[in-house]
């Protein structure tokens, strides 16, 4: 049976990045374009968000990072979706993340990653055409 209602995201800044301007700018774009976010606020741990997108029933989970930290918290959030057994929550993020680093992260499960100078509207076509999407 598939799943129906608005597509639901959790935005989240996980570490001790305390930047959020941008994360809060893509929660609204997602929102104005009629998705629910749920978002955590600064300093969550990738424990948190996993918690807070299982307890939200969220279908991804949109990560913000600026602090150089991706490759390790990433990683650990996908780690703890596969513990959990929700490996359907897909992960997409953004921040400054250096270009060597997208195809490792990919390949680790996260779906796609937003670098600087990505639109919102490029933001939310990629949620809209690539979330809920069958394997």
């Amino acid at each position: 049976m598939g799943v129906t209602g608005p597509i639901r995201v959790v935005v989240a800044k996980p570490g001790l990045d305390g930047h959020d301007r941008g994360a809060k700018v893509i929660a609204r774009a997602l929102r104005d374009a009629g998705m629910e976010v749920i978002y955590t606020g600064l300093h969550q741990t990738p424990e948190q968000i996993v918690d807070t997108a299982i307890q939200e029933d969220a279908d991804a989970i949109g990560l913000s990072i600026l602090s150089g930290a991706h490759n390790t918290l990433f990683v650990k959030v996908l780690e703890l979706l596969k513990e959990r057994d929700a490996e359907d929550i897909k992960v997409f993020g953004g921040g400054i993340i250096p270009d060597a680093d997208i195809a490792p992260l990919k390949e680790k499960g996260v779906a796609e990653i937003f670098t600087p100078g990505a639109t919102t509207a490029a933001i939310v076509e990629w949620v809209n055409a690539n979330v809920r999407v069958a394997a």
